[in-house]
């Protein structure tokens, strides 16, 4: 009925947003807010990264907008010299939703938890990545409540001890990228605080995909959930990432030793050698059916054994907001509002007093 609009013609995400002739520098989305998280927290690698990163847009800084919800991640807004809004928790998808529909120059980011995401905002979340919204939103995942001091989230290993589950969490955890990816994300990817060039190059694809872009990060907390990602940092980790790159046969290992095949309808982890070059998946980050990258995101368990980074799929479809400023263009154009009587009723005569 609309037809093809956004990215079936060929936007970026950025095609309407307007770009500044200013060189800029991380230190142009600094601003003079005292950095409160705690000691080593995942956050401050991930702001540095981001803060390096959005020069290479170069788009006008008033013309970019970061909405968060609730949670450490959520003070994003007041350390990045850019517009932004620290709203209510669980409803940040909600509100750049908004400014997507009605701001077609703003570049606009979620900044999240899975906490905030995945508990209270779920369905934000989930409808967000269905409808296609242009945004960018990014999941800060630590496995834990920290602003809130350290309850259980929808991402905790099952049997974490914490102050909201005593004995242990009986609950069955999120697989972050299964559940974006079960809701038809157009752009989900994985990537890890401390991992800064791999973030980076996450960072400017998803900055590129017009549709709603949805990144995990793997983020130490190291108050209450200390170590989480340890086992992704230290030696031997080569065996336990699995690297993604379009076009590319998913190997890994230090030298190569494990690859990625199929079995029956998903996929496993086998050793290089036990297979014919020609089994090795190639990763296709545009295939267009789903269950391609679903098969790959259950590739990573709590246990992180192995664990997927990467862009696990980014595809064409039009967005929700591209749709419904055409549809009111074309509602428009067949049936004229009149200006002169809107006006007269705004500035009418009619007054009343009210005592």
């Amino acid at each position: 009925m609309i037809g093809r609009v956004g990215a079936d013609l060929g936007l970026t995400a950025n095609a309407n947003v307007p770009k500044t002739d200013e060189q800029q520098t991380a230190k142009d989305f600094a601003t003079s807010q005292e950095v409160r998280w705690c000691p080593g927290c995942g956050d401050y690698v991930i702001l540095a990264t981001i803060r390096s990163f959005l020069p290479e847009l170069g788009l006008r800084r008033e013309n970019m907008m970061f909405v968060s919800g609730i949670g450490c991640s959520s003070r994003f807004p007041y350390y990045l010299d850019t517009y932004g809004l620290h709203s209510i928790h669980g409803r940040a998808p909600a509100i750049a939703t908004g400014l997507a529909v009605t701001r077609p120059d703003l570049s606009v980011w979620v900044v999240t938890g899975d906490g905030d995401a995945l508990s209270i905002g779920g369905n934000h979340l989930i409808h967000a990545l269905r409808r296609n919204v242009n945004m960018t939103i990014l999941l800060f995942n630590n496995r834990i409540y920290g602003l809130t001091k350290g309850q259980y989230s929808p991402t905790s290993e099952v049997g974490t001890v914490t102050k909201s589950t005593p004995l242990g969490s009986v609950d069955h955890p999120f697989n972050t990228l299964s559940l974006a990816l079960g809701a038809e994300a157009t752009f989900a990817a994985r990537a890890i605080d401390t991992d800064r060039k791999g973030l980076t190059e996450v960072l400017r694809q998803a900055a590129a995909h017009r549709g709603t872009s949805f990144i995990e990060i793997y983020q130490d907390c190291p108050i209450f959930n200390d170590g989480s990602f340890d086992i992704l940092r230290k030696d031997g980790s080569e065996q336990r990432l699995i690297p993604l790159t379009h076009g590319e046969p998913i190997v890994f290992g230090e030298a190569g030793e494990y690859c990625v095949v199929r079995s029956g309808f998903g996929m496993k982890v086998v050793s290089t050698v036990e297979v014919d070059r020609g089994e090795i998946v190639v990763h296709d980050a545009h295939a267009d059916d789903p269950d391609y990258a679903h098969a790959l995101s259950r590739l990573s368990d709590q246990n992180l054994t192995h664990t997927v980074t990467g862009v696990f799929r980014s595809v064409v479809r039009d967005t929700y907001d591209d749709m419904v400023r055409l549809q009111n263009e074309l509602e428009r154009e067949k049936n004229p509002v009149d200006t002169d009587a809107l006006q007269r009723l705004l500035t009418g005569q009619d007054t009343w007093t009210v005592e």
